[in-house]
């Protein structure tokens, strides 16, 4: 892989760049796919195989465990052994146990290969994210890790579209087999992505080789500690109010407004059409503007709009205001991706990437738990504006922890 495409501010992405945008995309919509579909699906495997209410929701929360455990894991083997090597081991080892899934006779084997799908799940947003902000040059940094993050939206809206279609057809155990697409694709990343020359070059020196664990460098002294606290915070907002949102609206939808499969599945590609283009218009942004004022800026409108959500009650504005809420919950996900590369060296980039996010998604995967306990209490209404008040923290977090790096070369 050029150098010039890791180091050149004005230069333009080299083949190579593109190589590794369209590998990090394709596996991150993978996961993305994967992760609705199994929403859609628990009803239909409930029923199948006599799963109560609170088993049915711990394979989702023990898919998403199991996805903070494998970021920690693939994270800092990608910082020892390269990310396309790892990316190719992540992706199929989630492709192999969401096919597993089709053979599951009860909860607990099912449990099984859902958490261990999770492991490759969890290492793949990570390491696609260090590998292309390490292939693109400064300039267009942001907007390539958009790309990445816009290939889960990809799935998502895939799986909104085609679930009702596929499911009534082959059955929750024919959209598991469908898991098995990624390994194809992995070796496709495998034979025809290369490793970023700034990885290489320092996997070259006798001090990469010595590193201490790329975990401890998130850590290593009091600025950098307060920059991932900074991040972690960042991240947990981020999921947190994407699953809170995701996973409890076509429910809400469908007891509130009698919304069936189809209603249900046409509300979510709107909000996920809406989600793609604020992370498209979040990358150019932040590389105009800079990182810390494209996300206060959809910090602010991510506030605002959700509380505005909360008061509506008409099926048609419901429909539009999930796709603006959706603009600003969910588009800052791809700048994230470029701020970590930047704020870490290359020795723990990926680990920084994989660590910070997944827990993260950790804490993300009580957003549906504690939306739910609201709801129980107060209505939906109330707890969709107490859902709201985490973007202030996020607001006070870019304050006063994250540093502006836009255009900054990677260490």
């Amino acid at each position: 892989m050029s150098t010039v495409t890791a180091t050149g501010v004005d230069a333009r992405p080299d083949t190579a760049a593109h190589k590794a945008l369209f590998a990090s995309a394709i596996g991150y919509a993978m996961d993305g796919f994967d992760l609705l579909i199994l929403g859609f699906m628990l009803r239909a495997i409930s029923t199948d195989l006599g799963l109560t209410p609170a088993q049915a929701g711990s394979l989702i929360t023990w898919t998403l465990i199991g996805a903070v455990v494998g970021g920690i894991m693939f994270g800092v083997l990608a910082d020892k052994y390269g990310r396309v090597r790892v990316l190719t081991w992540s992706i199929l080892l989630f492709a192999v146990f969401t096919g597993l899934c089709a053979f599951a006779q009860g909860y607990w084997d099912l449990l099984v290969y859902r958490t261990i799908a999770g492991l490759g799940l969890g290492g793949e947003f990570g390491i696609g994210m260090a590998l292309v902000a390490e292939a693109w040059p400064p300039a267009k940094r942001a907007r390539a890790c958009s790309y990445v993050a816009l290939g889960w939206q990809a799935g998502v809206l895939c799986a909104a579209l085609v679930t009702p279609w596929l499911l009534p057809t082959i059955g929750w155990r024919g959209m598991f087999l469908v898991g098995l697409v990624p390994g194809v694709v992995a070796f496709a990343v495998r034979w025809y992505v290369g490793e970023p020359q700034i990885f290489l070059d320092k996997a070259k020196t006798a001090a990469h080789r010595a590193a201490v664990l790329p975990l401890r460098l998130l850590m290593k002294d009091r600025e950098t500690t307060k920059v991932s606290l900074g991040m972690l915070i960042l991240c947990s907002v981020q999921n947190f109010g994407y699953y809170g949102v995701m996973i409890w609206m076509p429910s809400y939808l469908a007891k509130q407004f009698g919304f069936g499969l189809t209603q249900s599945a046409l509300w979510t590609a709107v909000t996920i059409l809406g989600m793609a283009v604020g992370i498209f218009v979040f990358g150019i942004f932040a590389d105009r503007v800079g990182r810390r004022p494209a996300l206060l800026t959809f910090q602010a409108g991510a506030f605002v709009s959700v509380l505005i959500y909360s008061q509506l009650t008409n099926e048609t504005s419901l429909l539009f205001g999930g796709a603006i809420m959706g603009l600003f919950v969910n588009g800052m996900l791809g700048g994230y991706g470029a701020l970590l590369a930047e704020l870490y060296p290359t020795e723990a980039r990926a680990t920084a990437e994989n660590v910070l996010f997944n827990l993260g998604r950790g804490v993300g995967g009580f957003g549906p738990l504690v939306v739910g306990a609201l709801v129980t209490g107060f209505g939906f209404p109330i707890a969709i504006a107490l859902l709201a008040v985490i973007y202030l923290i996020d607001i006070v977090a870019t304050l006063t922890l994250i540093p502006e790096r836009k255009g900054a070369a990677l260490e």
